[in-house]
C-alpha cells in the first residue's frame, strides 16, 4: 500500500525541503519504489536532485480532471527514486484552484494513478498556509513538520495547529520534528525538552543544526551520499526508522 507524505512548514528555511531529499532517498536505498513531486515553485527538491525544472504541460496538464502524472515523472541518479519536478508554474497553483470544485478530490485522484507504482510518495509543499496546502493535506497519510527550537516556530507550530483544526483528513498522521537544533543553547534544551503543545508528541530525532546539512547545496547530494558518518545523516536515518514505525503502528 502506497503512503502518502508531505513535508510543510508555514515558514521557509527551517529544514523542510532538505527532509524530504534525506527521507526520500533513505526509502529508495532500501528498495522501497519512491517518488517525490516537488510542488514548491522555487525548485530546491530538483536542485538538490540535479534536475532542470520541468518544460511543457504545466500545471493544468497535471490536475486536469482526466490527466496522470506518470508521464511528468523523471529518473533521478539513484536507484528506485523519481521525481516530478519543479515547475514555475506552480506559482499559479493558488489562483487554479480557486477555480476548481472540490480541489482535493481532483489531486486525490491524480496520486491515485501512482499508487501501484510507488511504495512512497513525498510532496515537498510550498511554505505558508493557501488553500491549495489545504487541498494537499487532505490528500496525506503523514504530515512531517519541522520546527525550530525557538519562541517564534513554537507560535508558528501553535498557528498550524490552529489551522489544521478541523480541516485535515482524519487518518493523516502529524510527524513534528525539531530542526536546526543545539543542544548547546539553553533555549533548545528548555523547548525539547518540555511538551509539545497539542498533545502531538515530537520524533525523537531531530536534525541538528549542522555544516554538512548546509553543503547539501554545493554538492547537490542527500546528505547520506558525501557524509555517511556525520550526526546530520545519522539523525536523518534515525528520524526515518521512527516515521516507518509510527506509520506502521498506525
Amino acid at each position: 500500500m502506497t503512503s502518502i507524505i508531505g513535508s510543510f512548514a508555514i515558514k521557509g528555511g527551517v529544514g523542510k525541503t532538505a527532509t524530504v531529499v534525506n527521507l526520500a532517498y533513505l526509502a529508495a536505498c532500501e528498495g522501497a519504489r519512491t517518488l517525490v513531486w516537488d510542488l514548491d515553485p522555487q525548485g530546491a527538491v530538483s536542485f538538490y536532485y540535479r534536475m532542470q525544472p520541468a518544460a511543457g504541460g504545466g500545471v493544468k496538464s497535471l490536475l486536469r480532471e482526466r490527466g496522470r502524472l506518470a508521464h511528468a515523472v523523471r529518473s533521478t541518479d539513484y536507484a528506485n527514486l523519481d521525481l516530478i519536478p519543479a515547475d514555475p508554474k506552480h506559482r499559479k497553483l493558488e489562483r487554479l484552484v480557486h477555480q476548481i470544485s472540490k480541489p482535493h478530490q481532483l489531486l486525490a485522484a491524480r496520486l491515485k494513478t501512482l499508487r501501484h507504482d510507488y511504495d512512497f510518495v513525498f510532496l515537498d509543499c510550498p511554505a505558508g498556509y493557501t488553500r491549495f496546502t489545504q487541498s494537499v493535506l487532505r490528500c496525506l497519510d503523514a504530515l512531517i513538520i519541522p520546527i525550530v527550537p525557538t519562541t517564534l516556530s513554537m507560535r508558528t507550530w501553535e498557528q498550524l495547529l490552529a489551522e489544521l483544526d478541523g480541516k485535515r483528513s482524519s487518518s493523516m498522521q502529524l510527524l513534528p520534528f525539531f530542526s536546526m537544533c543545539d543542544r548547546r543553547k539553553q533555549m533548545h534544551r528548555e523547548i525539547m525538552d518540555s511538551e509539545l503543545p497539542g498533545k502531538v508528541s515530537p520524533l525523537t530525532h531531530g536534525v541538528p543544526y549542522a555544516v554538512d546539512v548546509e553543503r547539501m547545496g554545493v554538492k547537490r547530494q542527500p546528505v547520506d551520499r558525501f557524509a555517511s558518518t556525520s550526526d546530520a545523516a545519522m539523525a536523518y536515518r534515525g528520524m526515518w526508522d521512527e516515521i516507518k514505525l509510527r506509520m506502521a503502528a498506525r
